[in-house]
């Protein structure tokens, strides 16, 4: 049973009688608890709701529709449930590595299957029984985007401190024989499972396939807040060289045989080896962008195509090199070297067009994290200050809390503008748009 807290003007909902303060209970007399739960029910054509006025009084309301249409009620909640938190301890948990003092969000860790197929959040499964993995092949939603780390039973215990952590695994062969499609995320920590133990996993994963389509090899991310927590230690260039070349030797005697490579390491660990990121082809479509898997590569592939645009911009090329442009933008150090190559090509084909790249040590979380994702405004404000900004302070959205103009570190984007006395645009995480945003052009 669910409150119904606003119903949409019009809407087939609102014809049938039903209104904000009811409680829906079932569709086609199926109990609803959760949003997977009334997304599954509701995909039929002819649809009866079960529901109880505020004062208790139950009623049922009949909606003919189209199977996948909406019916116009919105909830409490978007999961109209409570989040699950997570039950695990893992030694290498970003989220027991945040300083204190900041907003309550960022100390909850949420271990929910709803949220990986609403949003790709990635589960370890230990929050699920067997009663959900049921309901989840029974409603085929796909795909799962799992958390594996290991699949030695007892390292996957010792990592994630749950002591379900490692039976649970068993859960990835029923999504197999149901035919669910299903991404793994692997994250490495030094000395822990990485070596012997990864060969062991990606061996034991690649049974999985076609069903796990991808697995992302990410090393742990470590701030400089650990103590008192698992003592772990980052990957030394030569140790992170060895990690890629173990993966790419499995990963491709697997595409010789079954045409994937299914294993990919991320951007970081070759940014810690040194190495030369690989060709575009390498990353088969992108499947774990969101791992940060390829985005270097996939930015830089965006970023040519709005240069060859830009190509064409003849009356735009015209009016930058009359009246010039001052543009500048920031980043962390893992992505430093791209962006300033990448605006100095775009410099080169705009004369008039100035660009500074500032690159942002990242002392509030520690300077062993180099992603422009998590810079905040504060080590932006402190490093930025004094510095020729030009006409705009160019960011990336995805150092901002989604759909708030909030960093990690509090501050607002404006609270930031007004101290570096620049306008801001933050811009989305693509190579396409900021070549747009470096010459000014208003995304559409």
């Amino acid at each position: 049973m669910v409150k119904i807290t606003a119903v949409e003007e019009r809407s087939r909902a609102a014809r049938a009688g039903i209104a904000a303060g009811d409680r829906l209970v079932a569709v086609n007399q199926n109990e609803i608890t959760d949003v997977l739960d009334y997304r599954f029910y509701l995909a039929e054509r002819k649809v009866v709701l079960s529901l109880l006025r505020p004062d208790g009084t139950p009623y049922e309301a009949v909606i003919r529709k189209g199977e996948y249409d909406d019916v116009g009620l919105d909830f409490e909640t978007p999961l109209m449930d409570e989040k699950h938190a997570c039950k695990n301890g893992c030694i290498f948990c970003f989220i027991d590595q945040n300083p204190k003092g900041l907003r309550d969000s960022l100390y909850f860790k949420d271990d929910d299957s709803r949220l990986s197929f609403l949003h790709g959040n990635y589960i370890t499964l230990t929050n699920l029984t067997d009663r959900d993995v049921a309901r989840i092949v029974k409603m085929r939603f796909s795909p799962i985007n799992i958390s594996v780390h290991t699949t030695n039973p007892e390292l996957r215990v010792k990592m994630m401190k749950n002591k379900r952590s490692g039976e649970v695994l068993r859960y990835l062969w029923d999504f197999k024989r149901a035919g669910l499609s299903i991404c793994g995320q692997i994250v490495l920590c030094r000395g822990i499972n990485d070596g012997a133990e990864l060969l062991r996993t990606m061996r034991d994963l690649s049974e999985l396939f076609p069903e796990l389509s991808s697995v992302s090899i990410v090393p742990a991310g470590l701030t400089k807040f650990r103590d008192k927590l698992y003592p772990l230690t980052d990957f030394s260039p030569d140790e992170a060289a060895a990690v890629i070349d173990m993966v790419d030797a499995f990963a491709e005697d697997f595409k010789r045989t079954h045409g994937s490579r299914l294993f990919f390491v991320a951007d970081e660990m070759y940014l810690k080896a040194g190495r030369r990121l690989p060709d575009a082809g390498y990353y088969e479509g992108y499947p774990q962008l969101e791992n940060g898997v390829g985005m270097i590569r996939s930015f830089s592939e965006d970023f040519a195509m709005g240069l060859e645009d830009a190509c064409d911009m003849e009356e735009l090329r015209q009016k930058i090199r009359q009246k010039g442009r001052v543009v500048s933008t920031a980043c962390g150090h893992a992505a430093y070297p791209t962006i300033s190559d990448l605006c100095g090509k775009l410099e080169r084909i705009f004369p008039g067009l100035q660009i500074k790249v500032y690159k942002i040590t990242n002392y509030f979380f520690g300077e062993s994290i180099t992603v422009s994702g998590l810079m905040t405004g504060r080590d932006l404000s402190e490093q930025l200050k004094g510095q020729p900004l030009g006409d705009e302070l160019l960011l990336p959205e995805n150092c901002l809390r989604r759909d708030e103009d909030v960093f990690l570190c509090g501050m607002t984007l404006e609270e930031l503008s007004e101290k570096l006395s620049v306008p801001i645009r933050k811009v989305a995480d693509d190579g396409y748009e900021l070549v747009r945003a470096l010459l000014g052009e208003e995304a559409e």
